[in-house]
């Protein structure tokens, strides 16, 4: 501690008059001498370890490759595919459309249609044996809507009697031809679109009243149409051969019951 002054060597003296200074400048010419480093690291990108530098399929040596991952921005890799759900799309592209699973298939609504309005016309037995029961129900609705604008609330009449109808007609049928070859569905969707001229007289009964005479000839034509058109399509879907004549006769009875309906 010797070798240091007090406080007044630092602060509060002033320098000695015979105190020296040197203002002389490096020579320029000499060499300088700088530290070398080795430098034995690999050259990476800041910030980026070499471990994540590729993918794992391809090992460790190179830099990052943002092309070779998903493309976040769109959610799908190279190939196409969701990045969320992998292989989950070509499983949705597999699947049938939402009308046939439900059981509903508007080319067979389009042909059965076209069978009950021309009785005359040949029809796939196919199509007929199919348990399609959206152009029942539709037809259904469709006469108690035009019934209800008419005044009359006549739902429970329509649905009872058909039901009651389905019931009768199966039973007949298992009688009259192999029991394995009739099911009920096919028998209800049957009687169901050869109620289509009844909509159409429920209809004229809106425009013009049907309890004359004109309407008696329009509402035996209505049930006529009807009769030929589910015997037709009973003996086609069953392969009841000779026998439409045997089935019209009940066909007519009940259509007979809906006309009533829509005339009374």
């Amino acid at each position: 501690m010797s070798q240091f002054g007090g406080p007044n060597d630092f602060y509060g003296s002033a320098p000695s008059a015979d105190a020296s200074y040197n203002f002389d400048m490096p020579e320029f010419g000499q060499e300088l001498n700088f530290q070398t480093f080795d430098n034995t690291q690999a050259s990476v990108p800041p910030n980026y370890d070499a471990s994540y530098a590729q993918p794992p399929s391809q090992g460790l040596g190179g830099f990052y490759d943002p092309t070779a991952y998903t493309d976040t921005s769109y959610g799908q890799d190279k190939s196409g595919k969701s990045a969320a759900g992998g292989g989950a799309g070509n499983e949705f592209d597999d699947e049938p459309p939402l009308l046939e699973e439900l059981g509903i298939n508007p080319n067979h609504i389009f042909q059965k249609t076209l069978a009950v309005l021309n009785p005359l016309r040949g029809t796939d037995q196919q199509i007929l044996q199919d348990t399609d029961m959206a152009g029942p129900l539709v037809f259904c609705l469709t006469l108690g809507g035009f019934l209800l604008l008419s005044g009359k609330v006549t739902f429970s009449y329509i649905y009872g009697i058909g039901v009651m109808g389905c019931i009768f007609f199966y039973c007949l049928l298992s009688l009259m031809v192999s029991r394995s070859q009739v099911t009920f569905g096919a028998v209800a969707s049957v009687l169901g679109y050869c109620l289509l001229p009844m909509v159409v007289l429920s209809g004229i009964n809106i425009l013009i009243t049907i309890q004359g005479t004109l309407g008696l000839i329009v509402s035996g034509i209505s049930i006529f149409w009807c009769a030929i058109s589910a015997s037709k399509l009973f003996a086609t879907a069953f392969s009841m051969d000779h026998q439409q004549l045997l089935i019209a006769y009940p066909c007519a009875v009940l259509y007979g019951g809906f006309a009533l309906i829509t005339i009374y």
